[in-house]
């Protein structure tokens, strides 16, 4: 991998649902927060969806922003994978799945990356890190889940459950995705990376809930599969070797 960050396609994947209210607040957070090389790919479902108009305006005059149409299928799984496939090679996919995350630790991503991590992840739960506001039913759930597989399995982040990731491309390509509907796409690529021992790393973030727009997060339907992926974790941290002794 090279070191030199002006080798690096940084490629942002944001999907979004009716965001007209939110978008050009994360393109101003984009542009303040995120250094130069990155593009950034937003997905969407259908044509009226109301952040479409809006993100044509704002990518008329950044030519680093590109509107990209899922037809895989509706849902934020099948927009993450459309966002996959449109970036291609990366080398450095960044997805945020939710307008709530702070951009300010992408660059501390970014330099984890560079250190040889093919998965950083952004984490409320470790020290350094927090959510405000939320559902409690689901921010516990949450929680529970990370916390679980960090200290019975293993699993080398607090925060299994958040979406906001940095993946390594061709790591991506080579493990595939089975996800086609929810937001568990996150927690089955940090599971399967964990099975293949690849090497993962966490950085504290701040998530704080949305003040406009709609949530498309449907936890009773979507508990199920962040389960399967729960397990698989679980089952990877528990089959590892112990570690060899000094």
């Amino acid at each position: 991998m090279d070191s030199s960050p002006q080798a690096e396609l940084l490629t942002l994947i944001v999907p979004v649902y009716n965001e007209h209210e939110n978008f050009p607040r994360l393109v101003e957070q984009v542009e303040r927060d995120i250094p130069q090389p990155f593009r950034l790919l937003m997905v969407y479902d259908f044509d009226g969806d109301t952040t479409v108009p809006v993100a044509r305006e704002l990518a008329a005059t950044r030519p680093w922003m590109s509107l990209v149409h899922n037809t895989l299928g509706r849902g934020p799984a099948n927009a993450i994978r459309a966002g996959f496939q449109a970036a291609g090679s990366g080398p450095a996919l960044v997805v945020m799945a939710d307008l709530s995350d702070d951009l300010r630790c992408v660059p501390e991503m970014l330099r984890l990356y560079r250190e040889g991590n093919r998965v950083v992840c952004a984490s409320r739960y470790m020290r350094g890190g927090k959510q405000v506001g939320g559902p409690l039913l689901k921010r516990t759930l949450s929680r529970m889940a990370g916390l679980s597989l960090y200290y019975l399995a293993g699993l080398p982040t607090h925060d299994a459950t958040n979406n906001f990731r940095l993946y390594d491309a061709d790591l991506v390509n080579e493990m595939g995705i089975e996800s086609e509907r929810g937001f568990e796409i996150g927690l089955e690529l940090t599971a399967k990376a964990y099975a293949r021992r690849e090497r993962i790393a966490e950085t504290p973030s701040t998530w704080t809930d949305r003040t406009a727009g709609e949530s498309r997060f449907q936890l009773w339907k979507w508990l199920p599969l962040y389960l399967r992926w729960w397990r698989h974790a679980m089952k990877a941290g528990w089959s590892r070797p112990p570690a060899p002794s000094k």
